[in-house]
């Protein structure tokens, strides 16, 4: 039996979707993406088995993977329905096809590059690309030296892979878009109102009130587990929808009227009976230091990068920082202190603003904070402070330096202003940087004048990249975490020592703290342990002491206001642990889009779309156990009025001086 001619070369793929006519390009995208998304969550699951199996939804996640990879691909489905009355048929034949081809090669491609992303990334954040996918895009030489020369393997397969799948698929499509059957305009018309309702169910994917978010897959406790049942495409491009909304973010919570924000925020103990003189800003009262001095103090704080309690060995950590151990003992010594987030810039504006967090980006990259944001350097400058920041790296990355001169910094000293000895993918050493600092600090002090300096340090960040011979390695190879936190430790050290030199050190308060922890992973839905940080003020006339009660990082500035001396006005909501340092204290922790108020062993989780949980949370383990059920309202009202009201202060740039 003779085959036609015309059947003989029509490809594979075009006769399997030939029923589907001019809408055979959308079929072959929704089969092949789901085939796609399909094999990687099953290469994903089979990588992460042991905490997959231990969550027992592991049937669940691959029903409901197929419910989040329709709702993507329904969204990419949306423009050629758009278009296809217009183009799918006979006489636009010859653009049609091709670029349904392309748009469904264009669509594909980026389902596998993210897919292809994907485990590494899982291997630093432990969960999904999500917004910090994103956020890094807008510095590539930055991230592009990181991954070079730390994941330059993974890099290299990554785009290698993406590169030939790519090609593949691209030639694939081509063809079966060559031999696409056309329909009469008739027939394609009576179908497309099908395929439009039909691709509508399938982004909204549920009959409720709210469309489907990546919330709804959250069916565990482990929030990498949850991450796995969706897709990367998907994670991404909400989170930069969300990022396009995130003025109004907290409001994922639910509402809350702002006067009864504005009461239970100030209902605080250490606000209780404090003096609010300005209705126009809510939060803005006077704070009287609890000591008195003749003179303000000088202030330096060091934000050490990634420096988490889990390299610190009475913090329950690995045993990389003798120095640090060493300086406990020397000043005030926090033994709960918790970071507000995962990043940077979250613990930037916590530790310099006293600032909450928000599900949103943090401040120091958003608008309206760029200028009139209240900021320790903005409050000690109008003290007659001199305020500068220092950093071994490029100042403009993550938006510091916008932010910085915008709110008070006077100066910022970065690698273009060192000579430094040695330079990795994120700037000069933290040596280098301590040897800058100590210059600038002794300039600062010839001046006569308070300073205020922030130092920010990196080399604990990866690729893990130092010089050779300065620590006795803790492990091999050289570059690891362990490493890099020893040598960070180690240059600190250093510093402390050359700074007790100095003719500034009894007239100085120094922070000793941490942006973040490394890498914040755990099978908890809110990774409690990893948010434990260390924190030590010494330095002046500050005496040994050790802070039991639970501190956040929005606590500090205020505390560091009474020790140096300085009565001011100021937005900040955090505690002054200086008049009080046993009261049970409370921690705001920021994980992903879930929202954690601590306070003693109890934890609430808000989480946008569903109803708060209550947990216990151990802190000797570490261990979160989410299943306690639903929460006391009043602590509900307490975690929702403190994640409101950053971002209602934002909205209405109230967090701020009076003009």
């Amino acid at each position: 039996m003779l085959v036609p001619a015309s059947r003989t070369n029509t490809s594979r793929l075009a006769r399997i979707t030939m029923w589907a006519g001019p809408y055979a390009g959308i079929v072959q995208m929704l089969v092949i993406g789901l085939a796609i998304l399909s094999l990687s969550r099953i290469a994903l699951v089979a990588w992460q088995w042991d905490r997959v199996q231990a969550t027992g939804i592991s049937a669940a996640m691959f029903v409901q993977g197929v419910r989040a990879d329709l709702i993507l691909l329904g969204y990419f489905s949306v423009l050629p329905l758009l278009l296809a009355p217009l183009l799918a048929h006979r006489r636009a034949a010859h653009f049609w096809k091709p670029a349904m081809g392309a748009w469904a090669s264009f669509a594909l491609v980026f389902i596998v590059f993210m897919e292809l992303s994907s485990p590494q990334f899982i291997m630093q954040y432990d969960v999904r690309p999500n917004r910090l996918f994103v956020e890094y895009l807008a510095y590539p030489r930055e991230v592009f030296a990181t991954l070079w020369n730390g994941f330059r393997v993974a890099l290299l397969a990554g785009v290698g892979f993406t590169v030939l799948l790519g090609a593949a698929i691209f030639q694939l499509l081509r063809r079966a878009a060559r031999d696409m059957t056309m329909w009469p305009a008739r027939r394609m018309l009576l179908v497309w109102p099908l395929l439009c309702v039909a691709a509508f169910m399938g982004v909204r994917s549920t009959t409720g009130h709210r469309p489907a978010n990546p919330a709804l897959f959250a069916l565990t406790g482990d929030s990498m587990v949850n991450s796995l049942i969706i897709n990367s495409s998907w994670s991404v491009l909400d989170a930069i929808g969300s990022m396009r909304k995130e003025a109004q973010s907290s409001e994922i919570y639910g509402a809350m009227p702002r006067e009864r924000v504005l009461a239970e925020v100030k209902s605080a103990p250490w606000l209780r009976d404090a003096r609010f003189t300005d209705p126009e800003l809510p939060t803005l009262h006077r704070q009287q230091a609890a000591i008195t001095r003749a003179r303000p103090l000088n202030l330096v704080i060091v934000l050490q990068e990634s420096l988490g309690a889990t390299f610190v060995e009475s913090l329950g950590g690995v045993p990389v920082t003798p120095e640090l151990e060493r300086l406990k003992g020397e000043g005030w010594w926090f033994e709960q202190l918790y970071a507000t987030g995962t990043r940077s810039v979250r613990g930037i504006e916590a530790v310099v603003a006293g600032y909450a967090p928000t599900p949103a980006r943090s401040v120091v990259k958003l608008s309206l904070a760029q200028q009139n944001f209240y900021t320790l350097a903005a409050g000690l400058g109008q003290q007659g402070y001199h305020t500068e920041f220092v950093y071994g790296g490029e100042a403009h990355f993550d938006n510091m330096r916008s932010f910085f001169t915008g709110n008070g910094f006077q100066k910022v000293v970065d690698i273009g202003d060192m000579q430094p000895a040695f330079v990795g993918s994120w700037g000069a050493s933290d040596e280098d940087l301590f040897d800058k600092s100590l210059q600038r600090l002794k300039q600062l002090h010839a001046q006569d004048k308070p300073f205020f300096s922030l130092i920010f340090t990196s080399s604990n960040h990866e690729p893990f990249e130092f010089p050779d011979g300065k620590i006795a390695l803790h492990e091999q190879p050289k570059q690891t975490v362990n490493n890099a936190v020893k040598y960070a430790d180690h240059a600190l050290g250093n510093f402390i020592r050359a700074a007790r030199q100095q003719d500034y050190w009894k007239d100085t308060v120094f922070l000793i703290v941490a942006d973040h922890d490394n890498r914040v992973y755990g099978n908890a839905l809110v990774p409690i342990k990893k948010f434990h940080i260390p924190g030590l003020i010494l330095g002046a006339d500050i005496q040994p002491k050790r802070i039991a009660a639970i501190a956040s990082q929005i606590d500090l500035a205020p505390t560091l206001l009474s020790l140096l001396g300085v009565s001011s006005e100021h937005p900040m909501i955090g505690r002054d642990f200086v008049r009080d340092s046993t009261t049970p204290g409370r921690a705001l922790l920021q994980f992903n889009n879930y929202f954690t108020w601590l306070e003693g062993s109890s934890a609430t989780i808000l989480r946008p779309g569903q109803a708060p949980l209550a947990g216990r949370y151990d802190a000797a383990s570490g261990v979160l156990d989410p299943t306690l059920g639903k929460p006391d309202q009043a602590v509900v009202d307490k975690a929702m009025a403190h994640v409101m009201l950053p971002s209602l202060l934002y909205r209405e740039r109230r967090y701020r001086l009076a003009r």
